[in-house]
């Protein structure tokens, strides 16, 4: 699969490579986002590039002076009893400015703690003649190493690179899809470049499913153990919350009963699960972060959520190779599936976006009860955003089935939007956000998927 997006990062690092002085980066993130790939893409045939292992020090320390030693002869030559002397001695032997990219540092770390300090002492003679790049997968580990205040490298990084996946229209680009079948892929997929490729050398969605995900000798099928063997290696808590969330269990009270826990002490282990990326925390629009009640915790990457949705319920029917009845499970509620993801989708590109020529704010879902016609009833809005300047709210509703009448969305829209706290005194606009045009023909303020790959960023 060719190279894709990351072109901010690029920008980035190549301008921090070739300025005036050598400079110290970090670049982390969750496994399978192209670390690797994104770095070998900047790096020139000169620099030096290492990949570390679970190996003991003396040999990790042989093995860089090997890869060291195609870029100046002999350097292996010499058994370095520490980082210390091996460092010291690449100083002495440089001439000309090249980068040292240590990729997975944490394993190098696990084999010497030492070695952040080390790496501090050779950064503050501010006589390093080298770039050096590290990288790591461990977010947890990294994280700690370089933005915790009391780690040695705290403060000596002049550029510090978080990994997020990529946005879905270069999946599109990537895979040569049409719109509706990017939405679904992605569904699946998420913005994973690895998960991208494996999904390239296979005829369609289903067919790399089965394949990667619903065997238990496939790839994917257990993704998620190796997705969190860095940061959740010491707490079965962190694994238990996250398999709960996967599993529907959406609230915190709900939660810390299943794991018979006081929710007090929930609050920072679902803290550090959203800071690594994995849950996200959402409240009904309007509603005050802080103080919030109604908070509902959800899987934030699409591809967990096709795991836990498609893989965790039906390991007994993938342990018998029962490869007819799992497709014919997943093709009943995939549409669904994609619907739930749509709507995500939806919120997250109108937010920070202009469009029917407004530049809106961060989009939410709304549920609660409203009054209508002398009743009470529970109602729901899938898309609610306010405008940058206050004046105008969007009410959108999204649909990812076939047929849909926009007249009737329309007018059902405008009647919950009646009964809305938050509506009044605002110039309201309407939406709907459709899997494919409505039978009915009209197409103002109707968003369709290219139109929302269009607006991915």
């Amino acid at each position: 699969m060719k190279f894709v997006d990351r072109n901010n990062e690029i920008a980035r690092l190549s301008r921090a490579m070739s300025g005036e002085n050598p400079v110290f980066a970090v670049i982390y993130g969750r496994r399978r986002l192209g670390k690797s790939t994104l770095i070998r893409h900047i790096l020139k045939d000169d620099d030096v590039y290492f990949m570390s292992d679970l190996s003991e020090q003396s040999q990790q320390i042989a093995m860089l002076s090997k890869v060291i030693s195609y870029k100046f002869s002999e350097f292996d030559k010499v058994i370095y009893p520490d980082w210390d002397s091996l460092l010291t001695t690449l100083r002495h032997r440089t001439t000309e400015r090249f980068t040292l990219c240590l990729d997975e540092f944490p394993y190098m770390v696990k084999s010497n703690p030492a070695l952040p300090s080390i790496l501090q002492r050779h950064i503050d003679t501010k006589k390093l003649p080298f770039n050096i790049i590290i990288c790591g997968s461990s977010q947890q580990m990294m994280h700690s190493m370089v933005l915790d205040s009391s780690s040695p490298l705290y403060g000596r990084a002049d550029l510090i690179m978080k990994l997020d996946p990529i946005p879905i229209k270069y999946l599109q680009e990537s895979l040569q899809l049409d719109a509706i079948q990017t939405v679904e892929e992605y569904s699946v997929w998420g913005g994973v470049p690895r998960y991208w490729e494996l999904r390239e050398k296979e005829n369609s969605l289903m067919s790399a499913m089965e394949y990667h995900l619903l065997d238990t000798n496939g790839s994917l099928y257990d993704e998620p153990a190796k997705l969190f063997i860095d940061d959740f290696q010491h707490t079965a808590l962190l694994s238990s919350i996250i398999t709960l969330i996967g599993n529907g269990v959406s609230r915190l009270s709900e939660i810390a009963s299943r794991l018979q826990k006081k929710t007090t002490d929930l609050s920072n282990p679902i803290a550090r699960l959203m800071h690594l990326g994995y849950v996200e925390r959402e409240i009904p629009f309007g509603e005050d972060l802080r103080n919030s009640k109604k908070s509902i915790y959800q899987l934030s990457d699409p591809f967990l959520c096709a795991y836990y949705k498609f893989v965790v319920p039906n390991r007994s029917f993938i342990g018998l190779n029962r490869k007819e009845l799992l497709s014919q499970i997943v093709q009943q509620s995939l549409n669904e599936y994609v619907g739930n993801h749509w709507e995500r989708l939806c919120r997250n590109v109108v937010s920070g976006n202009r469009l029917f020529g407004t530049t809106w704010n961060m989009a939410s879902r709304w549920w609660g009860n409203i009054k209508d016609d002398s009743s009470v009833r529970m109602c729901e809005i899938d898309v609610i955003a306010e405008s940058i300047d206050k004046k105008k709210i969007l009410i959108g509703e999204c649909k990812w089935t076939e047929g849909e009448d926009a007249s009737r969305l329309f007018y059902e829209l405008e009647r919950k939007s009646r009964a809305l706290p938050f509506s009044k005194d605002k110039e309201i606009i309407y939406a709907l956000f459709l899997k494919n045009p409505p039978r009915d023909m009209i197409t103002e303020h109707i968003v369709l998927p290219q139109d929302i790959i269009n607006l991915s960023c």
